[in-house]
């Protein structure tokens, strides 16, 4: 997908030090948005902004705890005091948490789970939010990172499958809320993708392939499946589209 009309956009892409958010950096910094990479990991965050730069785009790299909503603001507030303005944010970062039944889950990892995968995306989304509609134009486009765990479930990740449907929640109400002040709110869903938190999960070859195969399309996901899914929301050729799930998911979800 060849995105080229996102000149003068800014983007803030958080969990942007690796996997997916690496990728959806890219991929606008190709189109030619200017992007605020945000990380917890400032080598992996100043990683992602160095590859934008060195590919002659835009880049600066903020390092922030997502769960603080005071910090969140003024990383928000920082971005768009750098960059002159805020137009495009994807709300990307999340953990796995652990494997165990619901009946043993251990209560501080369910709300570690929650914080980083529900609450942080709630900070960011209200300063993004509150920075965006405080500026005239025509809006801006919030993407977030749901999953294909936004619409089935599987065993033992109770808290991700929680978080997760929350995550849709959350997007379909800011999307009503805020479409009358010009404001686009979506979600993408990814299957399952061998990198990140899933990536350190897995490790058997034998187990993605078992993976892979139930997918109709035959293979798991990759990271540039989802930034172009994510660039596609992002941009104006998507103008009429708000508070929907996109799942990129090879099929997954159709059985």
């Amino acid at each position: 997908m060849n995105i080229t009309h996102l000149e003068g956009k800014t983007a803030l892409v958080t969990g942007g030090g690796g996997g997916f958010g690496r990728a959806i950096s890219r991929r606008l910094a190709a189109g030619g948005a200017r992007i605020a990479v945000v990380d917890r990991d400032p080598a992996s965050g100043e990683a992602t902004a160095a590859e934008v730069r060195e590919a002659g785009g835009v880049a600066s790299f903020h390092h922030v705890d997502l769960t603080d909503a005071g910090a969140v603001r003024d990383m928000v507030d920082a971005v768009v005091s750098e960059h002159n303005g805020l137009d495009i944010a994807v709300n990307n970062a999340g953990i796995g948490g652990d494997m165990v039944p619901l009946g043993q889950y251990p209560l501080d990892t369910w709300q570690q789970v929650l914080d980083v995968n529900l609450s942080s995306v709630f900070y960011c989304m209200q300063a993004e939010l509150n920075a965006m509609t405080a500026e005239s134009g025509d809006g801006g486009s919030i993407v977030n990172i749901a999953s294909i765990m936004s619409t089935v479930a599987m065993p033992n990740i109770s808290a991700y499958v929680a978080s997760k449907h929350a995550v849709l929640g959350l997007t379909k109400a800011a999307a009503v809320e805020y479409g009358p002040q010009g404001m686009r709110i979506n979600a993408v869903g990814p299957s399952f993708a061998r990198v990140g938190f899933t990536a350190d999960k897995i490790s058997d070859d034998a187990q993605w392939a078992s993976m892979a195969a139930q997918h109709p399309l035959g293979r798991t996901a990759t990271p540039d499946d989802i930034a172009t899914a994510v660039a596609h929301l992002a941009c104006d050729s998507s103008s009429y589209v708000t508070g929907q799930l996109l799942l990129v998911d090879g099929g997954y979800t159709a059985q």
